[in-house]
């Protein structure tokens, strides 16, 4: 790992993780990736069943991680049975090695909020959320283009409104766990818990 990367002190940690959390975010842009905002969320079902998927980080600061998705999706209906979630981040890459947990309830984003990042989405992105019943069976791709096409020329000449099923998931930041990888597994690793209003904080053993 190069040095230079690393200015976070686990021997004497910062108060709070929010900022070394988005110098990470940041780092992690710089890395040879498509998408360094990955991140895979788990969640419980209604019937206990747990299950996970990757979504992209679109939003952090000191009220949580925001993702958006189709609220009548699988995940969104274990959210709704079960209001909490956890979000891991996995950069593997050199110079980082490194990982973020983030465990916490989960709450709904403002109209406001999800309306903003709906019109930084492209078109065709809109299209497939009109479309797509997100995680219900379908027979075929040739089924999945024509309800494309059908929303395509509903909107034809018109802006694409956010669909009422689609909108944004905050998870609080209750536990956020900070992992630098070393050789031979000599890692170093420290957690946050929301305490009131401050943080318990914690050297692990890698």
């Amino acid at each position: 790992m190069n040095a230079t990367t690393n200015t976070f002190n686990f021997d004497h940690p910062p108060a709070d993780p929010v900022a070394a959390c988005a110098q990470w975010f940041e780092q992690a842009k710089k890395l040879p990736l498509a998408n360094p905002n990955s991140m895979t969320l788990s969640t419980v079902g209604a019937d206990g069943q747990p299950s996970s998927r990757t979504v992209l980080l679109r939003g952090f600061d000191d009220r949580g991680a925001v993702f958006y998705t189709n609220r009548e999706s699988r995940k969104a209906l274990a959210l709704a049975a079960h209001p909490r979630a956890a979000l891991l981040f996995h950069w593997d890459e050199n110079p980082i090695g490194r990982q973020i947990n983030i465990e916490g309830a989960v709450s709904f984003t403002s109209d406001a909020e999800s309306d903003a990042y709906w019109l930084t989405r492209p078109r065709e992105s809109q299209i497939s959320a009109w479309a797509s019943a997100q995680s219900q069976p379908i027979t075929n791709r040739a089924a999945m283009q024509q309800a494309q096409d059908a929303i395509e020329a509903k909107f034809v000449g018109k802006s694409v409104p956010r669909p009422p099923h689609w909108g944004g998931y905050r998870v609080a930041l209750e536990r956020v766990e900070l992992w630098q990888g070393n050789e031979f597994r000599s890692h170093d690793r420290v957690v946050y818990t929301l305490a009131g209003s401050g943080w318990n904080i914690q050297r692990l053993c890698p």
